[in-house]
């Protein structure tokens, strides 16, 4: 599942974003989701999340 709707991504969610430094290469940080940033339903590139690690990324995939 993608991460570009809001409604699939939950607190607790195990996905993986991309951070902004590593949008060029497209690496992925695994983790789990602390907080929902994007506001918006929708968002081309990715929802907005903070992991409990406290990374911010755009969700690309969700895992669980």
């Amino acid at each position: 599942m993608n991460g570009v709707k809001r409604e699939n991504i939950k607190i607790g969610s195990q996905v993986k974003v991309v951070q902004k430094q590593d949008q060029g290469s497209g690496k992925l940080t695994e983790g789990i989701v602390k907080k929902i940033l994007t506001k918006s339903p929708t968002h081309p590139h990715g929802i907005k999340v903070m992991l409990e690690n406290g990374i911010v990324g755009r969700v690309k995939e969700i895992l669980r």
